[in-house]
Parts: structure tokens; sequence; C-alpha cells
């Protein structure tokens, strides 16, 4: 394969911004920045994945967020129970079973809150759901690092290809940021 092509290939997986954690985000900046609303995933992206409720450190950034102004929609491959027990609580809007990284989920959740594409960030941990879904879809996108150490079946799967792929983007040079 042609490097140029392989290199417009890798392009898709390249988060705009890669942060330790959601906590790393301000939203306040993001605002500066002209960002309206957040799509985020759930598991291992604000909570881990057997964490039923938000801790109190993700209620204070929610908060933060919504004193900011902005939206925010939850855009999960998991089950409605999960999800909805979730966000139902906190009132926030959300989208399961998104069948990420295809694009459908993250254009309605950027229509539920009203916005163009250019007015949302995606942030997610995994670059094969999150990153690809979102950047394929044209949105700017945060990569964090996992809140848990574990991960589900797929999900484990999925970390082997994304550890290919990280090592793809740094031998060419793309990386812009530390491990």
């Amino acid at each position: 394969m042609n490097n140029e092509v392989l290199k417009l290939m890798l392009r898709l997986f390249l988060p705009s911004e890669y942060v330790k954690s959601i906590f790393h985000i301000s939203p306040r900046k993001l605002k500066e920045n002209g960002i309206k609303g957040i799509i985020t995933d759930l598991d291992n992206t604000l909570v881990e994945w057997d964490r039923p409720n938000a801790t109190p450190q993700l209620l204070e950034w929610f908060k933060e967020v919504k004193d900011q102004g902005m939206d925010i929609t939850i855009v999960s491959n998991n089950n409605e129970k999960r999800v909805k027990a979730f966000s139902e609580p906190l009132n926030i809007k959300f989208i399961h079973k998104a069948r990420k990284p295809m694009g459908q989920a993250f254009l309605r959740a950027a229509k539920k809150m009203n916005l163009k594409k250019a007015e949302v960030v995606v942030i997610g941990d995994q670059l094969l759901t999150d990153v690809l879904g979102g950047n394929r879809t044209g949105f700017q996108t945060i990569l964090v690092v996992p809140v848990a150490s574990t991960d589900g079946f797929f999900t484990r799967i999925n970390r082997k290809i994304e550890r290919r792929i990280m090592e793809s983007l740094k031998r060419k040079g793309m990386l812009q940021w530390e491990e």
C-alpha cells in the first residue's frame, strides 16, 4: 500500500487532542474555542465500565459543562438499561446501542442538541469507536486514557488493534503527544 494512502487512512484514527482524563478537558476552554456541545462515550470514558453511577468529581465536571451553557449527550454502544440508568438521573440526553464507529449516532446526537458539527466535540477512550466514528463524520475528537484498566471482551480485542494503530501513527511521526 502506498505510503500516502496509509497516512490518509491512519489520519482517521488520529484524535484532535489526547488527554489523561475527562477532568483534563476544560469546558470553559472548549466554549472559548466555539464548542457548544459535547458528545461523550460512557464506559471507561466517564466512569469505569462496571460503575453504575457518576462519581462526585464527574458530577462537578458536568456542572461546569452546564454552567458554560453547553449541552451534552452520551453516545454509547452499550444497552439501553445501562445507559439510561446512568444518564436519566443526571438529566443527560443519551443514545444507546450507537453502533460506533458508524456515524449515524453522532449525527443524531448533534441534531438532538440542535448544533452544527463545528460546534460539537466527541470525547471517548477508544480509537476504533469514538475517534474513528467522530472523525469519519466530521467532528473534532478528544481521546482520553481509559478510566479502568479492565475491559469487556470486545473492548479487549479493540485495545490490541488500537495498540498497533498507535504504533503505526508513531512510526509515521503523526503523534504529537507523549504516552
